[in-house]
């Protein structure tokens, strides 16, 4: 077994070399990824990022509240003074933007959008159940638009 790191240069870029000829095609997952990810290099200039401060699946209970046993599982997302909060179930996804101006949410995947639906006169909306993988939210109303950061719900 040769000792690492090689002791000549030329050692090291050919076992470099190596290591790369050996690695195969990057997955197509991994490339629909990325191209998701470089479509949205300069959405700030249209949209805000509404940013997690709540997920029940890694936070302590907030102080005060009382909630039965059960499988949903609740976000909240803020940017400036739009919140939406979220709640994730085997049956979907049921959430509330505020403040109600109307409007769309669309649920987003990296292959694209898998559910949208109207926001309602108090800002509640409904998807579907949220496929594997990273999904974000993209609400469009009257006053404002915004997009959440990527997050897994399943």
């Amino acid at each position: 077994m040769e000792p690492w790191p090689p002791a000549d240069d030329d050692a090291l870029t050919a076992e470099l070399g190596a290591a790369l000829r050996e690695a195969g095609p990057v997955p197509e997952e991994y490339l629909t990824a990325a191209r998701a990810a470089f479509a949205w290099r300069n959405v700030a200039a249209e949209i805000a990022l509404a940013e997690l401060v709540f997920d029940s699946a890694c936070d302590a209970e907030p102080a005060g509240l009382t909630r039965s046993a059960g499988s949903a599982r609740t976000l909240s997302f803020h940017s400036g003074a739009v919140v939406l909060e979220i709640e994730v179930t085997e049956a979907g996804i049921v959430g509330q933007l505020s403040p109600p101006e109307g409007g769309r949410v669309s649920a987003q995947t990296v292959a694209g959008t898998y559910d949208e639906a109207p926001v309602d006169e108090v800002g509640f909306f409904s998807l579907g159940v949220p496929p594997p993988g990273p999904v974000r939210l993209r609400a469009q109303a009257d006053g404002y638009a915004v997009a959440t950061t990527w997050v897994s719900l399943r």
